[in-house]
């Protein structure tokens, strides 16, 4: 059986200015495609976070915007640091709010923000339905460059009586070193815990959907939720779920474990082969 090793992995990681590990019982060194492969894997699991990350940072925002103007309140902004600053303009029932990061950034739940990102909407408080659309004005997210333009469809609530947010995504993610990669596609959060309790820290999501990953290098991986991924919004990675990927010679289960909020991961490739990953 082939394996993949971990000296060779690590090296195609620093190349790619990205770093994790993986490792089977039995090692040898004649694994290139697989290792390409995982490598491009795991820059897809970068965009998973910084696209996760700004998914919480809309919708946070749009939620805080909304219960203040219902209460005729101002809270929302006092929950940000002081280097954010906030526009708001407004206009009947268009809201067009530009959250600006400051020249020299703000660190916004472990992850440096530097940049805007405009949001707008029309704002109708009994609607079933509310399209937020953002787009992403010279955004950096811990240094790497975002580049998008993307919408979000909220619905008051779904079938099971929950908040649901529908992102078309459509980014790229350029890394400092000048690693590039896409991703496009339609992830559906589900906002299974928290919802209406003010804090926002408390909150959890269910994730489906599908999204295509592209490089620079021409190679493209298909992903799909096989089961539903776990978001808490206080931790940095997926805790739970499983991912389908396919790429042309290369395929396998990307799985975020049962829970336990870490960076750990594995993947098993189509041949049965499981290897263990460590996420960045």
């Amino acid at each position: 059986m082939k394996t993949l090793k971990v000296t060779k992995v690590v090296l195609a990681l620093v190349v790619l200015g990205l770093t994790f590990t993986a490792c089977t019982e039995n090692d040898s060194t004649d694994v290139v495609p697989q290792e390409q492969g995982v490598s491009e894997m795991m820059q897809a699991a970068e965009m998973d976070e910084v696209s996760a990350a700004l998914e919480d940072f809309i919708i946070e925002t749009y939620e805080n915007q909304e219960a203040d103007e219902t209460r005729g309140t101002n809270n929302s902004f006092a929950k940000m640091p002081d280097c954010v600053t906030r526009t708001l303009v407004m206009q009947q029932n268009f809201r067009e709010l530009t959250i600006d990061f400051a020249e020299s950034g703000c660190m916004i739940r472990g992850h440096l923000y530097r940049g805007q990102i405009v949001i707008t909407w029309e704002r109708d408080p009994q609607a079933q339905q509310v399209s937020l659309d953002y787009v992403l004005n010279d955004f950096y997210f811990d240094a790497k460059n975002v580049i998008g333009n993307n919408s979000i469809l909220r619905v008051l609530s779904n079938e099971n009586g929950n908040p649901q947010f529908t992102h078309t995504v459509d980014i790229t993610v350029i890394w400092p070193n000048g690693v590039e990669a896409s991703r496009d596609g339609q992830i559906v959060r589900e906002w299974i815990e928290g919802f209406g309790s003010g804090v926002f820290t408390d909150n959890v999501f269910e994730v489906t959907g599908y999204w295509n990953a592209t490089f620079r290098n021409g190679y493209s991986h298909a992903y799909e939720v096989v089961l539903p991924l776990r978001r808490e919004v206080t931790c940095y990675h997926f805790v739970g779920g499983s991912l389908d990927v396919e790429r042309t010679f290369f395929g396998g289960v990307l799985d975020y474990g049962d829970g336990a909020c870490d960076n750990q991961a594995t993947f098993t490739f189509n041949n049965g082969e499981t290897i263990d990953i460590i996420l960045r």
